[in-house]
């Protein structure tokens, strides 16, 4: 359990006050015994799960209320680095109080924002990142040894890098809260595309929907969408779902005009909103590409994703967009 190692002591200014204290003073670290289980009238879990990419391994144990699946008591042991005992730790802390069924949905960006010491820097070194997707997985690992299901079960995301196990949203919340630019920086903080690399372009030996080129180009594509478009919007996020239909095509074609299709235009090519339906809680915006986007490398990916993006953040989160 020892504490990453110093070079030249300048490391400990990459780490914030709450994690250095964890590293040294964890607040969950210990065992949950089967009498004791007993005494509080809760099931013990006791879960393993060991990150193959760095070595480190954590055990976490929960008392679960059977009557109520509320996590009663939570608590971890960490073999590994500093980070993880600090990740594991307020992992632990996070889950209690929680039902199994909303602990599963603790994820490794929850981790680390909650060991931040301000909202805005990040709370590790990008290296150390990693730590906080093995606190995530050994929550899942334990949720399914509770409820009997497959681990798997609980893997609503897309996985974008399977060596790491890195989710889409995951990997989108990190470039786009550091403002990551470059492969070697996602895999900085992320460990995708450390390992394999099939992850980082078309081209490696496992064919991928999504690739971190793409990601970053979008993000690239948001950031210039939103410079240029600074103070525009196109009505009121809450009132979108109160719109009649031909409101919401009004609306989702101004944003369109004023913040997407000069981007397309300047490639060579456009689009066409065909139709917008409600799926659900969804809104599933039809579109057609134009020009040069038709046939289009990124059009399913990067400048999808930057479409799709734009349209949440102007107009309703729960918009989809579906090419055809």
């Amino acid at each position: 359990m020892g504490i990453d190692s110093l070079v030249g002591g300048t490391i400990w200014d990459e780490y914030s006050d709450k994690v250095t204290d964890l590293m040294n003073n964890p607040q969950n670290m210990g065992d949950i015994k089967q009498e004791e289980a007993e005494a509080m009238g809760a099931k013990l879990i006791v879960a393993d799960f060991g990150a193959e990419s760095c070595g480190d391994a954590v055990r976490l144990y929960w008392a679960v209320d059977p009557e109520t699946d509320i996590i009663k008591e939570s608590k971890f042991k960490s073999f590994g680095c500093g980070t993880a005992i600090a990740s594991s730790d307020t992992m632990a802390e996070l889950c209690k109080g929680k039902t199994v069924q909303e602990a599963v949905k603790i994820t490794n960006i929850d981790v680390e924002l909650a060991m931040r010491d301000t909202p805005d820097t990040p709370s590790v070194p990008p290296q150390k990142m990693h730590c906080s997707v093995m606190a995530y997985d050994v929550i899942k690992k334990a949720a399914a040894q509770y409820m009997n299901v497959d681990m798997e079960s609980f893997e609503e995301e897309v996985i974008v890098c399977e060596c790491a196990r890195v989710s889409l949203s995951t990997l989108q919340e990190v470039i786009r809260l550091n403002d990551l630019t470059t492969v070697e920086q996602v895999a900085d903080y992320t460990k995708a595309g450390a390992f394999c690399k099939s992850c980082i372009k078309p081209g490696g030996h496992e064919e991928k929907d999504i690739y971190l080129v793409d990601l970053l180009d979008a993000h690239e594509k948001e950031k210039m969408i939103a410079g240029s478009s600074l103070g525009t919007a196109a009505g009121s996020n809450a009132e979108f779902a109160k719109m009649t239909v031909v409101q919401k095509l009004k609306a989702t074609e101004k944003v369109i005009d004023e913040n997407i299709r000069q981007m397309l235009i300047s490639d060579g090519g456009d689009m066409e909103i065909l139709d917008i339906k409600e799926n659900g809680e969804n809104f599933d915006i039809y579109i057609r590409y134009l020009g040069a986007c038709n046939g289009c490398s990124s059009a399913d990916t990067g400048t999808l994703f930057a479409i799709e993006n734009i349209l949440k953040e102007k107009l309703d989160q729960n918009i989809r967009v579906l090419p055809i």
